[in-house]
């Protein structure tokens, strides 16, 4: 609100004021606290290999993995993302109404099968029951990755992932009700596969969207 005030109207107000005239109106700014579900405190299965480094000078070097959750009227909906750290690109979702080990395996694997990386990439998840499972651990290794855990409920340790689901609530999720899990289901997709990997611009990557910002880097053609 400060910010609209501010920039969109050019309007000078300081913070104190608009609280007070927000509380007088009944007014409650919209912020996004996810809850945390299936939490396992300090049960770390991997060390921190990422230790607060969110930056990779090449695809696929580091993903970033982590779960979020919206309520429709029919209950809530669950999405499992990996998110790549040099493009901010999603290369591996799965959506469901049940918060599961299946849904962060799935998303995992549509991530291998997607970027096929090589041994040795870095796949960095919270401290949460699914991410602490044997079955999860269990693909990592065969796959030859290499799992990274942060510190107990830290957010700044997934910053990346985080500053993700932020821009999905804000954008998506909390713009609308939602009547049906398959119609939340189905506009989570719709949203990661037809904007925001091809379209949606990012100011750390020169304003690119996540897909024309590693085409820009991968591709010589088009750095040319």
């Amino acid at each position: 609100m400060l910010a609209e005030l501010r920039l969109g109207l050019g309007v000078h107000v300081g913070r104190k004021r608009v609280a007070r005239l927000m509380r007088l109106d009944g007014l409650v700014g919209v912020s996004h606290r996810r809850k945390r579900r299936g939490w396992r405190p300090d049960t770390a299965t991997h060390e921190d290999l990422v230790k607060r480094h969110f930056r990779a000078d090449a695809p696929d070097r580091l993903w970033f993995c982590d779960i979020t959750q919206h309520r429709a009227k029919e209950g809530w909906v669950y999405c499992a993302a990996v998110i790549d750290a040099f493009s901010r690109r999603v290369v591996g979702w799965s959506i469901s109404d049940r918060i599961t080990t299946e849904i962060v395996v799935d998303a995992l694997e549509m991530a291998r099968w997607r970027r096929r990386p090589e041994p040795g990439t870095i796949v960095h998840a919270d401290r949460g029951a699914q991410y602490t499972s044997w079955l999860f651990g269990h693909r990592l290794r065969h796959a030859g990755l290499l799992g990274s855990m942060g510190r107990v409920a830290s957010s700044v340790d997934s910053v990346l992932i985080e500053s993700f689901w932020s821009i999905m609530h804000r954008e998506l999720l909390d713009r609308t009700s939602w009547d049906s899990k398959t119609q939340l289901a189905s506009a989570m997709f719709e949203w990661i596969e037809g904007f925001y990997n091809p379209r949606r611009r990012h100011t750390s990557l020169d304003h690119l969207s996540p897909t024309d910002y590693e085409a820009l880097h991968t591709n010589p053609e088009a750095a040319a």
